[in-house]
């Protein structure tokens, strides 16, 4: 992948991707259709490989999952410098289900939407995790935590439903994290339960 996008001689990155890095259409070189700083790739085909590889790649590189969806050949070059960084999979589990779940608003200037986080773990292997766009526009960073969490929790009844398919026994009930309190009391009240 590193030879296939030419940076075989390229200096490695030591981040996925450069911290607080906003990208927006300004930066955006409309004659030439590149961004600031990237040469135009003279084969889209070559561009479209790159882009399936790396999507592969973080199954077991969450790492650089986010910088990906927002890609630059700034990832390949990170990939560089950390060959052999990747996840593991432990082979004693103690088939406990664990999701932690955050959101953040910063991260979309252009549209003002959240960005949704999570990441499941059983035991000590992480099996799932994603990064996303919300679809509509939060109105609080509680909503947007609770969109959070309700996408978390969707991930979590899927996930039990194939394990058991797999006829794995779960601890139950499978433990959720998130840190923002209103989003939390929200939760509370829609099961009826006192904070």
């Amino acid at each position: 992948m590193i030879s296939d996008a030419s940076l075989a001689g390229s200096k490695p990155r030591e981040k996925p991707m450069e911290q607080n890095l906003k990208l927006t259409s300004t930066e955006f070189d409309t004659c030439t259709n590149t961004s600031k700083g990237d040469e135009l790739l003279e084969d889209r085909g070559s561009y479209q490989r790159l882009i399936g590889k790396l999507l592969y790649l973080t199954i077991t590189r969450p790492d650089i999952s986010y910088a990906v969806q927002s890609l630059t050949l700034h990832v390949v070059r990170y990939i560089k410098k950390q060959p052999g960084m990747s996840l593991l999979m432990s082979s004693d589990s103690n088939e406990e289900i664990e999701a932690f779940c955050d959101s953040d608003r910063t991260s979309c200037p252009m549209s003002r939407k959240f960005v949704t986080g999570y990441c499941v773990k059983l035991g000590t292997s992480t099996i799932s995790w994603k990064a996303k766009k919300q679809h509509t526009v939060s109105r609080s960073s509680a909503e947007a935590e609770y969109r959070s969490m309700a996408h978390t929790t969707a991930e979590l009844v899927w996930l039990k439903g194939l394990l058991e398919e797999l006829n794995m026994n779960l601890k139950l009930p499978m433990k959720m994290f998130c840190d923002n309190k209103a989003a939390l009391q929200i939760l509370c009240v829609m099961k009826g339960q006192s904070t």
